[in-house]
Order: structure tokens, then sequence, then C-alpha cells
């Protein structure tokens, strides 16, 4: 970049540099004519370019853009390189309609299924959430567009988004909420990052600065910008200081002019304003590197759209009706058919370039088949027998019934949460009396998060997830349906048997201003694995219309360092008779952890297609971070010598295989020995367990003769039989106390204080550091 920032910044007068941090209008930076500084524009995001004519309003109609599926559909694809291919497309059609970034990805975590815009997020888990959310970010600003990861952070509810603190613990935040943000910064360098409305513990999100300045620019190493979302910011001066560079929307001449008297008072420092400037402009000059203007291929972004909607559409049951062959009569009932449900409400509604009408696909492949339509829903929530009546008459003398569900925008949508899992009443009748007359029932869902099913599912012979499907998804769910593409979608999500069961239940949505994230790590798969609780399908589930055998698992090596990873490898056989796509999926198993961890989690993942009889091998590479945890007390990642298991499935409860490996740890962990430490961790501290493990026996042997105990014991405190004295074990009870209280019932015997004692230990212990 040839512009010269700090000569920029060096001629600008204060009040420019503080209006520069505010927006000049609903999408677009403040420019600086004088000085030859341009304005930024950007746009709504993120699964199409909802750019609007006027920079100066907020809500008016779109110019067109190609609607994509929306995240949860891409998620279920699995597939990094289409993503990022998707992205491409999406930079051409920025490019063609003036906008400099694209507000997008969105990488928060589905926390519950009710969250009201969880059709714009990937995925319960952040591990896939971040490497999708970098094949989408590398394909758009490859092309020389900026993207804006959002919403940071811990933005998982609709529910009071603006005002409420989400009271999440250090190693949660870190290893949940935080992973695919960071994952995203490190591996494609967004241009922008947007902070999100909420509290964290207690502290907006745009004054955040440990969020903001201490996690995200210094020890991520982000060089982009970090811009409110729209209206986030309460305190302009705060934000600042905490590191919050661009507030949006504007202008705001309140703000620009509490800036300035805040400089000029001493109250905030200039070199901080000077920052902001400094990552503004550089963004601001790297997006008028790229011209503007032109026109996109519409029609092949269609074909991409479709193409997306069917890799991402999830097969969820099948006994065998699907793909669709030799019927004369196919009975169409629901009125998403005629209108399709392809996006959802808020500010990523798009206005399409042009929509597939689902039964109209459908007539396109059916070729000599009948097919009738019945609507069978209204578009509100009250309940029409006569349509279900249509419906049952028409479904009862077809060969086959198609019912297209489609959950109304009045149940889900960007701005409030969903209140239950469940389809509306006259859609769940509908289902279960076009069953009850035709068995041959097919299901298609168009929704953005799980729905209840257990009302039907066992009457109906097939269920297929279509998701918001984007506005080629009706020509890709007839693709699908007639076997023009074989299903290969699996769930980034778990759909539960009942909102009753989700991690968050009792914890949803808060009260009193906060809401407690009590699960901690346990959302998702993690929260079933260790309640061992049945679902109604599992994270990384999805049928196909062929079958996969897996076989010879193996892993680069049996015992190795946690800096040096591994690859672990696998055989993957088509055993069906047709061409398809698996997704393998590789969880890794601690046996042994010093903290609690979940059962498993999804480490690395692979999407590959096979023709009928094919096999090939499929090596998915580990590195540190799929082996450590987050130790808050070192407040660092950690690994640990030990036992692994490296889980390789088809989804998160179909491991199909698996190969043991021995990891050494190279991490040096600092003594964090103190007053407060306990017996336990003192021994498991091995600087500590040299000082302590002297006076173990000792203070042991002391312990039980003063409660009465006259049997012998081992060295780690458990009994060789049934004690006397108080009638228990008393050093099962000691060796979790602090050694200071261990010591104290012992004073009698002690040359010291247990306190001065304590602290001559800790004083070894430092010296060992």
């Amino acid at each position: 970049m040839t512009t010269d920032i700090q000569s920029i910044i060096a001629q600008m007068t204060l009040e420019e540099k503080a209006a520069l941090c505010t927006g000049a209008s609903a999408w677009s930076t403040t420019p600086v004519e004088r000085l030859g500084v341009p304005e930024m524009i950007v746009s709504d995001g993120p699964h199409g370019v909802r750019r609007v004519p006027d920079i100066h309003t907020m809500a008016s109609k779109s110019l067109p853009a190609t609607c994509f599926p929306t995240a949860s559909c891409l998620a279920s694809t699995w597939d990094v390189g289409l993503i990022r291919e998707m992205g491409n497309a999406l930079a051409e059609e920025a490019i063609a309609l003036n906008v400099d970034v694209l507000l997008g990805p969105g990488v928060n975590m589905k926390r519950s299924p009710l969250g009201g815009r969880n059709f714009e997020y990937f995925s319960e888990d952040p591990f896939l959430a971040g490497e999708l959310a970098v094949g989408l970010i590398d394909g758009i600003q490859s092309q020389g567009v900026g993207t804006s990861i959002k919403h940071y952070a811990a933005n998982n509810q609709e529910f009071q988004r603006f005002s409420i603190s989400a009271e999440v613990d250090e190693r949660t935040l870190r290893e949940i909420y935080l992973p695919a943000f960071e994952m995203a910064v490190k591996k494609a360098q967004p241009w922008t990052v947007m902070c999100s409305y909420n509290k964290v513990n207690g502290t907006f999100a745009s004054e955040h600065h440990g969020l903001l300045t201490e996690i995200l620019k210094d020890e991520w190493g982000f060089e982009g910008l970090v811009v409110s979302d729209w209206g986030a910011v309460r305190n302009r001066v705060a934000a600042l200081k905490a590191g919050l560079d661009w507030e949006m929307p504007g202008p705001q001449d309140r703000r620009v002019t509490a800036v300035v008297e805040a400089v000029r008072s001493g109250e905030l420092d200039e070199a901080v304003l000077d920052e902001s400037v400094r990552r503004i402009l550089r963004i601001v000059f790297k997006a008028k590197q790229t011209p503007k203007g032109g026109s996109f291929d519409v029609d092949a972004h269609h074909e991409l759209a479709r193409k997306i909607a069917a890799e991402g559409m999830v097969l969820l049951k099948n006994d065998g009706i699907l793909p669709l062959k030799g019927h004369q009569h196919i009975a169409v009932i629901g009125r998403s058919a005629e209108t399709a449900h392809f996006q959802g409400g808020g500010s990523s509604h798009i206005n399409p370039t042009r929509t597939a009408v689902p039964f109209k696909e459908l007539q396109a492949r059916a070729d000599d088949a009948e097919l009738t339509y019945a609507e069978g829903y209204p578009t509100d929530n009250c309940f029409r027998q006569d349509l279900i009546d249509q419906a049952v008459g028409q479904a009862r003398v077809a060969d086959v019934a198609l019912l297209y569900i489609a959950l109304p925008t009045f149940k889900e949508s960007e701005g409030y949460d969903r209140r239950d899992l469940d389809l509306t009443a006259q859609q769940v009748a509908l289902i279960q009396a076009v069953a009850r007359v035709q068995p041959k029932t097919i299901v298609v869902l168009n929704n953005g998060a799980p729905v209840a099913m257990t009302d039907w599912i066992d009457s109906v012979s097939a269920v297929l997830e279509g998701w918001m499907m984007g506005q080629a998804g009706g020509a890709a769910l007839a693709d699908v349906l007639f076997g023009r593409a074989n299903p290969c979608g699996k769930l980034a999500e778990t759909f539960p048997l009942k909102l009753a069961d989700t991690p968050a239940h009792i914890n949803w949505p808060g009260d009193a201003g906060k809401v407690h994230y009590g699960e901690g790590l346990f959302i998702g798969y993690r929260y079933y694995d260790a309640r061992r609780m049945a679902v109604l399908f599992p994270f990384g589930y999805g049928l196909s219309y062929t079958t996969f055998a897996y076989s010879n698992p193996r892993a680069s090596a049996s015992t190795f360092r946690d800096v040096d990873g591994l690859t672990v490898t696998v055989d993957v056989t088509n055993t069906g008779s047709v061409a398809g796509k698996e997704i393998v999926q590789v969880y890794v198993h601690d046996r042994v952890s010093g903290l609690a961890r979940p059962e498993k989690e999804l480490k690395g993942f692979a999407k590959v297609e096979l023709q009928p009889g094919e096999t090939r091998s499929v090596s998915i590479q580990l590195d540190f971070r799929s082996f450590a945890f987050y130790h808050p007390e070192y407040r660092q990642w950690v690994t640990e010598d030990g036992d692994i298991d490296l889980l390789i499935g088809a989804s998160a409860t179909d491991i199909r295989c698996q190969v043991a490996v021995k990891l050494k740890s190279t991490v040096e962990l600092p003594c964090i020995l103190d007053m407060e430490s306990t017996m336990r961790e003192w021994m498991a501290d091995p600087r500590g367990k040299q000082v302590l493990g002297a006076l173990y026996s000792q203070v042991e042997a002391q312990t039980r003769k003063l409660f009465g105990e006259s049997e012998r014991y081992g060295n780690e405190g458990h009994s060789n039989g049934n004690g006397d004295g108080i009638g228990m074990d008393v050093m099962d009870m000691m060796v979790d106390m602090p050694v200071v209280s261990v010591l104290m019932f012992q004073q009698s015997a002690l040359t010291m204080p247990a306190e001065e004692m304590v602290a001559g230990l800790l004083r070894q212990v430092q010296r060992m550091n």
C-alpha cells in the first residue's frame, strides 16, 4: 500500500479524526476530501449483498442480488471449498453494487435452538464454525472486498440483545464462544470485526478492553478495524479506549464532539484516537484498491446457489421412498411449495434476482406424472380445518404425498427468539392427517433451526431438511427428491427430542439483566454426550442414497509431541450403487485430564466424493489446539501427557473406528500454588510435590493420630481398610483442604504458625521456578 497513512494522520485536525471514527451515513465512513481520503461503503450480508440505493436509509428495498442459502444450510455442506466459491461470488456482486465491505459471516454459537437468529450462524461447534468462516472470508477477500466477522462476542440470543449481560466463565468463553473468531482472525484476517450489542460479564462488548484490545488485537494479532453493531455504542469515549475503532451508524455529531472534548480535556489520549484512525484509514485505502462497478453473472450465481442448497440439504429419514421414481400422481401440499420460504427476516433479508418456485421445479422434473397442489396451511397462526380436509382429499388418491412445511417468520426471525421448537398447530395436524390416509408421505422442511418432530415423524416415510435454502432452493429440492442430486449434507447442530432436553434450557433467556451460561462447556453434542441423552438427530448426521464403509484407521505416529501434531487417515468405500459424498469426522477424546472436559470434541473433517465401489484414503491433520484445553488458572492453552483416542465417525454418535495414540506435552507451566492451594494441588504440581512430599507422610500420620485413626493408609491418603476414630477416612477430606488449614489442625505439634510454614514452602517453590 503506497498511501502514507501516518502522514495523513499528522495533517488531520482533531475534528477530522473524531469524525472518521464515526459513520457519515447508515453505510459509509466519513471522507476527508482535502487529504484524499475517500468514503468506504459497507452493506449487510452475510448470504447476499443487501445494498440499499440510498446509503442514508437503513431499511429501504435493496438492489437485486443473489440470495444464497443461509448459514445453517451452508454449515450442513461441511464444504469449505464450496463456501469459498460462494465467497468469490458474493465479492463479485459487492463490486458490481459498489460495496467495499460485506457485513458477515456470523459465527456465534448456537447455544440454544431457540435463538431467533440461528439461521445466520453456522453451528453449535466452534471448530466447524471457524473453518467455514475462514473459507467464506478467504473467498470474499481474495477478490478485494472486505468482510466483517460478527457478533463479537457471546451474542447468542435475541431477547434483550441490546442490554443483557452474558455471564460466562473464562474457560467457556475461550473454548466455546471465542475460537471461531480466533480461527478466522489468525487464518484469514477479516478486514473488520463487528462487536455485539450485549454485555459480557457486566461490560458492554463495545467497551470491553479485554475482548477488543487484549485478546483480539494484542493476543490474536488482528490487523483490521473494530466496528460496532449498528447502535451498539453507549459511551463513545469509553468505546474508543476499549478498542472500538468505528461507530455505526452515522452521522453522530454529538459523539464526534464528545471525542474532541475528551482529547482536549485529557480524558482521552490522542494516541488512542490516532490508533483507531490508522486502522480505519488502512482499510479504507485497501478497499479503494479494488475498482467498483460493472455487473455480475446472474445466471451463474443462481446456479451456484442451487448447487450449495443441494449440498446443504440433509436427508433425515428415508424408508426407501426417495428418490422418487415411477409415481404417476404426486400430491404436493403446503403453501411453501408455491411461495418459497428461502431466507429469514431482518438485516440479512435479500432482494433476490429470481426465485425458483418449488412446485414449478417439481413439474419440470416429474416427466409424465400428474401433480396436484393444496395450500395446506395459512400465512398466519389460525387453524383452518378446510385446508387440511382439501389436502387429505388429494393425498388419499395420490401415489405419494409431498408436504412442504415452512416455519413461518412469526415464529423465527432476527429480533426475537422462538418460544418453542414446534411447527404451528395447523402444520402438525396437517402432517398427521395426510400421513393417516397416505403411507407414502414425505415431509420437506424449510426452517433455520431444529424443530420438534416426535408427534409425527414415525408416521411419515421420509423427511428432508431443506433449511432456508436461498433463492434457488426450490430447484435444489427437486434435484434431491428426484435423485438428480444425491443428498450429502450433515447436521451442524443437534436436533433434540424436546426443548426440555436442551443444554441451556434452565438458564434461558435470563432475567434481571443477566443470562447465566450455566451449562459451561457443555453445549450441543458435548452436553448430550455427557448426559448419555438420546436425541432426535445427532450432530454430524445425514443420510444418503448410497452407503459408506470405513476401514484401516491409522495415525502418522503412535506417540507424538503436541507441537508436532499428527495426521489421522482412514479408508472410505462407497458400498452402494450410486455416486455420493461422505463427510468424515474426527473427534478427540482425552482419557484423563486435570480439568473436566467434554467426552469428545470435533477437531477435523473432510468431504470426499466416491463412485460406486470406489475406495479413497482420507487424511485429516490435527495440530496443538486439537488436543489442548484452556486452563483458567494458568490463563493459557495447555496439553497434558497421556493417552488420546482419535474417534473417526459419520456423526457424533456413529463412530466407525478409532486409533489410540500417546501425547507428549511440551507445555512448561509456571507454579501457581498459593496460600489457599489444597494438598491435592500441591501434590499434582511437580515443584509442589518435591517440596511438600517430604512432609506429606508426617502430616498424614499426625492427622490420623489427631482424629483417633490407628490403621496405616496409602501414601496418597487412601484407606487400606475400615478405619476407627470418627468412622471416616480423614485424609479423603483433608486432601482437598488448603495445606494451611490442614496444618492448623496440627498447630500444637508445629514449631511455627501454620501460615508461616506454608509461606516458607511457597518460597522454596518460587525459587525453583
